[in-house]
């Protein structure tokens, strides 16, 4: 077993005092801290504590001996570790988004690496070869938007400043209606969104929008665009077209590939595929390549199904359709002894307590920290204080 240290992603829409205050380092610039990584993506891998001074990258250390670190069937059957333990704090919203099933993020890295398109380019949409299906999980009150409304005509039927929209949804359905919006020239998107804009920022700013109600996070987008309304953002009506979902703490949410989203506000712990691959479709001033989210979008109305999870002593697991990862959370008491064998390859991540690893070596961990547990580890822990973790593994 390592201790784990993590990489902070800074974006822009990311809280100022969340994760630093959980990982007690300081912030006096007030620099945003949006996502914590815990894994052996690229695009932030996490290091691994060899000793007091001395740090390597986990995917080094997985490439140096992949079948100790990953285990014999993980190895065969993924070839990496394939999962990725994230923490976020949502204070801006994020971008709209779409990911890719495994074959069509397959093809499409191999076709831009053919084009030539940087890795890192700003116009990339495929930055690995990977599909990436994933898991939320509230740590507080938390709102997102995931895949389209069920009464999303209703809806349209009942808002003065998108009826205009209706005649669309009927005649062409929802695919026709999304790619009309998407599609709209500028000035169409304004001449929609431009009186909408104005009758929503006034009961905004009285603060007497309801969180449930499309108006006030299409308010809380607009409101730096007053007086003008000019270059209004696309990715409002997203907000009105797909569903608000509020989760409660211990509550959680699979999306699947094609299921459109957005995270609006929060804190969660997100554990997904090995992948970076987004499809953007608003609320971001990043590249978006329409046709390419059409593409992939799944165009069907849906139910949220929010997981409360399933106890099993001082577990809670929540189960999802894929066999990259499993989530398990668990809760060990002050003074408790608790045994743990891991199958394969293990990340948890400690938010709160403090506790005693014993195994192959010894290690205290206390809130903030990371631990990497290798294929048939057996662990002892000690708890010295209530302590809570967040596992991300792969289901056996």
């Amino acid at each position: 077993m390592y201790l784990l240290k993590g990489s902070i992603q800074h974006y822009a829409w990311g809280g100022f005092t969340y994760i630093p205050e959980l990982l007690s380092i300081p912030n006096p610039e007030h620099t945003p801290h949006a996502e914590y990584w815990l894994g052996a993506h690229a695009g932030g891998p996490a290091r691994v504590r060899l000793s007091d001074h001395a740090y390597t990258g986990l995917p080094e250390l997985i490439r140096s001996e992949p079948r100790r670190y990953l285990g014999k069937t993980v190895l065969e059957k993924f070839g990496e570790l394939p999962f990725l333990l994230k923490l976020l704090d949502v204070r801006g919203m994020l971008s709209i988004q779409v990911h890719p099933n495994k074959e069509e993020a397959r093809k499409g890295f191999e076709r831009e690496n053919a084009e030539g398109i940087a890795l890192d380019a700003p116009n990339r949409n495929y930055r690995d070869a990977n599909h990436k299906p994933e898991a939320m999980l509230a740590l507080g009150e938390f709102w997102l938007l995931h895949g389209f409304r069920e009464n999303l005509m209703e809806s349209l039927e009942g808002h003065e400043h998108l009826g205009i929209l209706l005649p669309i949804l009927e005649s062409k359905g929802l695919k026709g209606l999304y790619q009309y919006v998407m599609e709209l020239p500028q000035p169409g998107v304004d001449a929609i969104l431009q009186p909408l804009a104005r009758s929503v920022i006034p009961a905004y700013e009285k603060g007497i929008l309801p969180k449930s109600s499309p108006d006030y996070w299409a308010a809380k987008v607009l409101q730096d665009k007053a007086p003008e309304f000019h270059h209004l953002d696309r990715g409002i009506f997203s907000i009105y077209f797909f569903n608000i979902v509020k989760l409660n703490p211990g509550e959680a949410i699979f999306q699947g590939a094609g299921i459109p989203h957005a995270y609006l506000e929060g804190q969660n712990i997100e554990l997904m595929s090995n992948s970076d691959n987004v499809l953007r479709a608003g609320l971001t001033p990043k590249h978006m390549d329409i046709p390419e989210l059409l593409k992939h979008t799944l165009f069907e109305y849906v139910r949220p199904a929010i997981l409360t999870g399933e106890k099993d002593g001082p577990w809670t697991h929540y189960p999802c359709p894929v066999e990259d990862f499993r989530l398990d959370a668990i809760e060990l008491s002050s003074g408790q002894v608790f045994e743990t064998l891991a199958k394969g390859p293990e990340i948890w991540l400690q938010l709160s307590g403090t506790v005693q690893w014993q195994g192959e070596r010894t290690i205290e961990s206390t809130k903030g920290q990371a631990i990497f547990l290798l294929p048939g580890e057996k662990a002892e822990l000690l708890v010295s204080s209530a302590s809570r973790f967040y596992r991300a593994s792969v289901p056996f």
